[in-house]
């Protein structure tokens, strides 16, 4: 399986999108991050993971936060 980056970012960002019922972020984050555990394959976790640590400028912040709460092996 190949990672397309750009389609991982428009997926998170949806994800994020749908999550945010509430104006905390800290909140939301931590549900998007739970969402990426649970749904995400782990392969694709990694390509986030790894596109945040080499340039996050393409994440929203929330996504960002969230991606920084994966427990990546």
């Amino acid at each position: 399986m190949t990672v397309d980056t750009m389609k991982l970012i428009r997926m998170g960002e949806q994800i994020t999108a749908n999550m945010q019922f509430t104006n905390n972020e800290s909140v939301v984050a931590a549900r998007v991050a739970e969402h990426l555990q649970k749904f995400w394959d782990p392969r694709m976790q990694a390509a986030i993971a790894q596109l945040a640590a080499e340039d996050d400028s393409q994440l929203s912040p929330i996504l960002r936060a969230a991606v920084a709460r994966l427990s990546l092996p």
